[in-house]
Order: C-alpha cells, then structure tokens, then sequence
C-alpha cells in the first residue's frame, strides 16, 4: 500500500488563508468579507497587504451574505469568512435567496467546522452543514482534508463562476497532500489501491482512512481510500469503478450520518450497482466539549472506527 507522511501538522484554516493571500496578490477582483473573525479565519495577510478589497462587517452575518451578493454584480469576486454555524445556519436564507437562486458568484469560506472544533461545544460544532448546502440547487460544495489541500482549493474556486461552500477547520491536523497540488473540482483523488473494501472519505476523516487503510493491511486486508474533497458535484465515476472492484464500501465523515457524504454516495450506489455499506459519522446528535481526539474517538469517527466498520461491511459481501 502507499504510504503517505505527514510532513508536520497544520490548520485547514491557514491554507484558507495562504490561499487567500495569494488570490489578493494575483486576482484584482477578489474581494474578502469577514464577519469580527479575521484572526480565527486568518484573513489578516489579505487585510494587511489588500486593505482595499478587505471589509469588516461585524457580526453581521446575513449583511455580509447580502453585501457580497451585491459585489459580484460589478465583476467581484467575494470571499466569506465566518465559522461554519455561522456561515450556513445563520443565514441559510440569504444564502438561498441571494446566493443560490440568484447564481451569485460568491465564495462561502467556513472555518471551525465538525467535532474538531473541540472545547467550543455544540453550540459551535454543526454537523449539519453539508447536508443543507448539498441541497441547495447549483451550489458546489468543498470540504478539504488538509492545509496544502485547502490552500490549492481556495485558489482553484476562484476561477469556478458560480456559488461554492469551501469547508475547513480549526485543529492542526496531517499534512500530507503533495504542496503544489491541482484541484480540481468534481474530481475525487485516490490515495490507495486495494481489492477488499472501498473507504471514501472526506475533511479530516481523510488522513484517519489512510491511518486505518494501515491497520488493515497488517491483517492482509487492502483497502482502496478515496479522498472525496467535493461533496457536489459528485465524482460518481470513480466511486462505482472502485466498489465494482471491491464490493463494498464505508464512508467516513465528521457530520451527521442524515444528509452528508454517506447519503450521496448511498444514493449512487442504490441507482446503479449496490453493494453493502457502512457509515462512520455522528449518528443524528449533537456534539459537547472536549479535545478534537476525545470527542471523535467518543462519537466513533476516528481510524479506530472505520477499522470497526470495515470489518462490519466485509461481512455483508
């Protein structure tokens, strides 16, 4: 199997904003929104060095939503930036109205998402994000696994016309994505070859695949991991070329088990080809307090999971 390393732990996050940085440098139009979160978000290179294109709009969600909408009208390219609750569930509907219905060519950047947003507690820790913005029509939706991933993301969207939701986080996690990488959006990555089982995974759950993929070869099982890093569209291609091979699949995720990656891919096996599968995800609650390790080995979406999954699904082939 191929070995990936973690060439030292960085925030999804501050690939955000390298990428941020580098768009200001090199793209006229892109404009930066930021509602009273520029250190948490790090916008702050992109409000230093471009304090023309940067504005603070407080916490002032839903205005930030609606201001850039308006922006796109003269030919800017507007990047938000807020926590994930904030970014989707506070202004679900301006987002709707504005954004989606509208086409505005508008960047939702949200940071802090998932369990791993840690000692902040449930208020703070949607797990529901994916699954209302997957909803929304012609909305493209992108949820990261690392800070080099993350980086290459932010600058590829801004070359997308049309809405997006790039989702990233607050943890320093594996980085082990190749550094000057080519996103492309739509287009799953595969990071391993294997004949057993099929794990798709996505966001942080990623680099816990791979950690489990190694635990499972040492037991003569090979697993294929697929690095979904675009929820919509789906690259439906190459999760039915891999399943065809392996017969079953888990996904893994750090959102609600209703609505998110695990959904959209059941749904591709149920109108082609199904084959059992398992889901390693919250299970319809909402998270607490804790370090990111504690509350994703206590709501069992760590590698240790997908291991235990993965076992599950091999004996329903």
């Amino acid at each position: 199997m191929k070995k990936y390393q973690d060439t030292g732990k960085k925030d999804t996050r501050s690939g955000f904003g390298a990428g941020l940085e580098e768009l200001g440098k090199s793209n006229p139009n892109v404009v930066a929104l930021c509602a009273d979160l520029t250190g948490s978000l790090k916008m702050d290179a992109f409000k230093k060095n471009h304090p023309e294109r940067f504005f603070q709009v407080g916490i002032a969600e839903a205005n930030m939503i609606s201001m850039a909408a308006g922006m796109t009208i003269g030919g800017k390219i507007p990047f938000t930036g807020t926590f994930a609750n904030f970014s989707t569930g506070r202004v679900y509907d301006q987002i709707r109205q504005s954004v989606a219905y509208s086409g505005k060519n508008v960047k939702i950047c949200a940071s802090h998402a998932g369990l791993t947003l840690g000692e902040d507690g449930a208020t703070h820790q949607i797990l529901e994000d994916l699954g209302l913005m997957k909803m929304l029509p012609g909305m493209t939706v992108i949820n990261t696994c690392d800070y080099n991933q993350t980086k290459a993301a932010t600058i590829a969207i801004a070359e997308y016309d049309g809405p997006v939701y790039l989702r990233f986080g607050r943890p320093k996690v594996a980085n082990f994505t190749p550094e000057n990488q080519k996103f492309e959006i739509g287009k799953a990555v595969q990071l391993t070859e294997g004949n057993d089982v099929t794990i798709i995974a996505t966001g942080h759950l990623v680099w816990e695949a791979l950690l489990a993929a190694e635990k499972l070869e040492e037991n003569g099982i090979t697993a294929e991991v697929i690095n979904i890093h675009t929820i919509k569209p789906l690259d439906k291609e190459a999760i039915l070329a891999s399943v065809a091979k392996t017969k079953c699949v888990v996904t893994a995720e750090e959102h609600n088990y209703l609505g998110g990656l695990g959904e959209s891919v059941a749904r591709v096996l149920t109108e082609n080809t199904p084959y059992p599968q398992e889901f390693v995800a919250t299970k319809d609650t909402f998270g607490e307090s804790g370090t990111p390790a504690q509350l994703m080995e206590k709501y069992e979406i760590d590698h240790n999971a997908i291991e235990k999954a993965v076992n599950k699904v091999l004996k329903r082939k």
